[in-house]
């Protein structure tokens, strides 16, 4: 089978799975993505979909920033056989002596500021980060993993979402931003 097929097939799976909840004029509707979890032929192509994305330029360690970005960067990091490093959100001040890269994110979708951060060990000079989330719509959250790739030293190669909801190109040019799907196919 070819990776053209399968991508088709992680894709219309997405879709299926995939539900938006409430009314269209509800202001409270939100995109259900629980069912990409539930289903484990969905859970094995998610990681090498996402990872054929950046197959030109393969990464030394993918990012992920907590929840579902824990989720799926393993699953990429795994394809790609390198490691994986949690991006944590407002975690307080450690308890423990290690060093950590911080910083606050623009406005996210809930137009909330986020404290964003991981020990300065886990990524160095030559490492080539590929960020790893489920669904861009403002990009803070990349942006803010962007700037922390950058203050350690390493060099970014870009975002890797199943779902792209971006309202412009520019965030998605400046991040380099590649997803399975675009909002508008949900």
């Amino acid at each position: 089978m070819s990776a053209d097929v399968r991508l088709e097939e992680v894709k219309s799976g997405l879709r299926r799975a995939f539900a938006w909840r409430g009314d269209r004029s509800d202001e409270y509707r939100y995109a259900d993505i629980t069912g990409w979890w539930r289903r484990p032929e969905l859970l094995a192509g998610l990681g090498p979909a996402l990872a054929e994305l950046f197959a030109e330029r393969p990464p030394t360690v993918v990012l992920g920033p907590e929840s579902s970005g824990c989720l799926l960067g393993p699953l990429v990091a795994l394809h790609f056989g390198v490691g994986f490093v949690e991006v944590t959100k407002n975690r307080g001040t450690s308890v423990d002596s290690d060093a950590w890269l911080r910083r606050t994110s623009p406005p996210d979708y809930q137009d909330r500021h986020l404290n964003f951060g991981f020990r300065r060990h886990l990524l160095g000079g030559g490492d080539r980060v590929l960020f790893v989330d489920d669904w861009i719509e403002t990009g803070g959250q990349a942006h803010s993993a962007w700037l922390l790739t950058g203050d350690a030293g390493a060099t970014w190669l870009g975002a890797a979402t199943v779902v792209d909801a971006l309202h412009g190109n520019q965030v998605r040019r400046r991040l380099n931003v590649r997803s399975l799907l675009h909002v508008r196919e949900l």
